[in-house]
């Protein structure tokens, strides 16, 4: 379980899957830029090396940033507009009430000091100076590390260039890739001149000597180089100095191109239309057609791969992806094919059929794989849709925005309903005549205003949807707005609301609509705790999870055990209230859904507290706060909630102290979702830390035994060694040596220690 949308968990840096070579003069410069700047630009032509350059240099600089290292990855996003709500999903910070995704990530910034890397910049020069200048200007913990073919000219940047590799690195970098191609690969006393001059030929340019490795597959090392050589020659006239080194590249890639067979360079120019990684089956879908039979596609891409054209990334080698200047010949090619509009046309069909599957089968098993498919196409979603919104076609702008409205419930799992609203204001913005689409778009975005505590705004936008579903003729649009409107009414203090609401509800259930069914009772069961009535609310929820019980769906079914759990605390049913809540985080985890999993942590929290688990207490509060701000919020209406809040955030801090409250309630703020979850499920007193490198030795908490975390816990909260041994019901000498292997495997030499010792240790994890 982890959050983000289109990104690495976390926006962790990936691990190297070839050798970094060469490089010491930039990483040093890099280094001592980061001595005197918060901005350092890596600038350089494409295929140079600057996005390995930065996350190498990244990955030494952690030490130096105690809140992390963030890699926010911009090469597939093409719209400026989402960078801020890009960069809240990488930090895990989802939308919050009433605030815009730039605010929410400058409020969550401030105070903290870590290292932001936003790579391939190029493209959206301007949005990512604007971005940085704010950042650099309102969070003065943080600094950027950029890669850009140009300087992004913000006020303090540092631009080092990213020359190609020195010779010698040059020549170890080929032999190197040679090597994985031809096993016992070296450099000897005949071949050396070859090499040199083969790595001389391609002025050093990385991508450029991969590619040519790739073809001692195909032809032995002197051949390779004659050929190489006679290419330029040809495009040069003879005159070495006439190619720049952004031509030497494109004549690299051209050269690789030129040796593809036919089907191959087809293959390639229609892969191009991909924004991101892509799985088999969408490159059958799409770039199937003509010449290229849906059964040769795999044959070609393989093909594709053994040049590396195509990279397979992934745990499992199953979704393959175009580097970026790759990308952008095929696209040249494609282009000049005049096949474009039809691939791209397939590729946006592709895409919508992914959206009418999530939605038609959302009360399924499938619903969680679904939710998955689309994280992992997230770059691509945003091309269909930028695709049908720019097709001046109104029948393809349409279908883009319904599209967007269908995922609805996947912008909320991945806590970026910003982006949602984003995609569907922009189809509405352009079609003029009244459909279905606009209707349901219209009432997503109300739906959007509700989940984000805009109630006001939701009851203007809910009146404004029902008005077009009527012209429309979309009677389930109208009878979902009659049931909110009702519900928002009761509110209001309008007397006819609940009455309003049930009538909905009855009908809802009457007609069948699986879908309505689910959300009416949860939220109508959240209505009826706001307003006081907790045997109604129960009721309600008993209802849907009946209705859901067995259906495999775990979205609706996380959100109605959450509401149950929550108005089952505030009632004084303790432990079938965490019961609950420990349901609903394990099928918000399936679906990913954070808003969900925020809620359960918190009242988790509280039953840590009561239990007198003060660390525990103080790490999950921290998760939840960070994730989900109440204020305006839905939940947060309920009566006592904020009382029970505050009063827990008190009993803590005074077991605590201010100073021990305030780190683990850190620890928590850092924690990923699916840290939570394994901590809650193993009961922990203190989260593990992240799985630690390969090989790597172990140390702080991830040295201790789950017995001795236990204990360490409550070392913390200052308990003695006889009490501890009579918290966990253990002799007071076994609790005497638990604290001494503690204080050895921390490292450190007094109780008062471990607290700073492990709070570190799960930070740093």
């Amino acid at each position: 379980m982890g959050f983000g949308f289109g990104q690495r968990r976390g926006g962790q840096l990936p691990a190297e899957v070839t050798t970094f070579v060469g490089r010491a003069d930039e990483l040093a410069q890099v280094r001592g830029a980061f001595d005197r700047a918060r901005l350092v630009t890596l600038v350089g032509p494409g295929g140079v090396g600057k996005s390995r350059t930065a996350l190498r240099a990244a990955a030494g600089l952690a030490k130096r940033f105690p809140d992390g290292v963030w890699l926010v990855e911009l090469s597939a996003l093409r719209d400026p507009e989402l960078i801020p709500a890009t960069l809240a999903a990488v930090l895990e910070l989802p939308d919050q009430a009433g605030m815009e995704p730039l605010d929410a990530v400058v409020a969550h910034l401030q105070g903290r000091r870590l290292l932001i890397v936003l790579d391939t910049c190029e493209h959206l020069v301007d949005a990512c100076a604007m971005l940085t200048d704010v950042l650099l200007r309102e969070a003065a913990g943080v600094s950027v590390l950029a890669t850009s073919r140009q300087p992004l000219d913000v006020p303090g940047e540092h631009c080092c260039p990213v020359a190609p590799l020195s010779a010698d690195d040059a020549l170890e970098l080929f032999v190197q890739r040679a090597a994985a191609v031809v096993p016992g690969f070296t450099v000897t006393d005949a071949n050396r001149g070859q090499l040199t001059a083969l790595a001389g030929r391609l002025d050093g340019i990385p991508l450029a000597l991969e590619l040519a490795a790739v073809r001692l597959r195909a032809v032995p090392l002197e051949r390779l180089v004659e050929r190489l050589g006679h290419r330029f020659e040809v495009l040069t006239g003879g005159r070495r100095t006439a190619l720049t080194r952004h031509q030497t590249l494109r004549t690299a890639i051209g050269w690789s191109h030129e040796l593809c067979t036919p089907q191959e360079r087809l293959l390639w120019a229609r892969l191009s239309v991909f924004a991101g990684s892509f799985e088999l089956s969408a490159a059958e879908t799409v770039c199937a057609g003509g010449e290229l039979p849906p059964g040769a596609v795999l044959e070609h891409l393989i093909g594709l791969v053994d040049k590396s054209v195509v990279q397979r990334i992934g745990e499992d080698g199953g979704r393959y992806r175009l580097l970026d200047t790759i990308r952008e010949y095929g696209a040249e090619w494609l282009e000049e094919s005049g096949q474009a509009a039809a691939v791209r046309g397939r590729h946006f069909a592709y895409y919508r059929e992914l959206g009418r599957r999530f939605w038609d089968e959302f009360l399924t098993a499938a619903q969680p794989g679904h939710h998955r498919a689309l994280r992992a196409e997230s770059a691509d979603l945003r091309a269909a849709l930028e695709h049908a919104y720019g097709s001046g076609d109104p029948e393809t702008v349409a279908q883009g925005l319904w599209l967007a409205a269908q995922l609805g419930p996947f912008w909320r799992a991945a806590g970026v309903l910003a982006e949602g609203r984003y995609w569907i204001d922009k189809g509405l913005g352009l079609l003029g005549e009244v459909g279905g689409e606009q209707a349901w778009g219209r009432f997503m975005v109300a739906l959007f205003s509700v989940w984000t505590g805009d109630l006001p705004g939701a009851l203007e936008l809910f009146h404004r949807a029902i008005a077009v579903a009527r012209q429309a003729g979309e009677a389930r649009v109208e009878l979902f707005c009659d049931a909110y409107l009702g519900g928002l009414g009761a509110l209001c203090g309008e007397p006819e609301g609940l009455a309003e609401l049930e009538d909905a509800r009855q009908r809802i259930v009457a007609r069948g609509d699986g879908l309505g069914t689910g959300v009416v009772h949860y939220e109508g069961a959240l209505l009826l705790g706001v307003l006081g009535d907790t045997d109604g609310a129960l009721e309600l929820c008993r209802t849907g999870l009946a209705f859901l019980e067995g259906t495999g769906e775990r979205q609706l079914y996380g959100s109605t055990l959450m509401v149950q759990g929550v108005i089952l605390w505030l009632a004084g049913e303790r432990e079938e209230a965490v019961g609950a809540l420990r349901r609903a985080l394990e099928a918000a985890a399936e679906v990913e859904e954070v808003l969900v999993a925020a809620i359960c942590c918190l009242v988790l929290g509280w039953a840590a507290a009561r239990e007198k688990r003060f660390v525990r207490a103080a790490w999950l509060l921290g998760y939840a706060e960070h994730a989900r701000r109440l204020s305006g919020d839905p939940v947060g209406m309920l009566p006592s909630l904020f009382e029970e809040q505050e009063a827990v955030r008190g009993a803590v801090r005074e077991a605590l102290g201010e100073d021990g409250f305030r780190r683990w309630h850190e620890v928590g703020a850092r924690l990923s979702g699916g840290r939570v979850l394994d901590a809650v499920r193993g009961d922990m007193e203190v989260p593990a830390p992240a799985v630690a490198v390969p090989g790597a030795r172990r140390s702080g908490v991830e040295a201790l035994t789950r017995r001795e975390r236990e204990v360490a816990a409550l070392v913390v909260e200052g308990l003695s060694n006889r009490e501890i041994a009579e918290r966990l019901v253990i002799s007071k000498r076994t609790a005497d040596a638990h604290v001494e292997h503690i204080l050895a495997k921390l490292g450190v030499g007094s109780r008062t220690e471990v607290s700073l010792a492990a709070a570190a240790s799960t930070v740093a994890g």
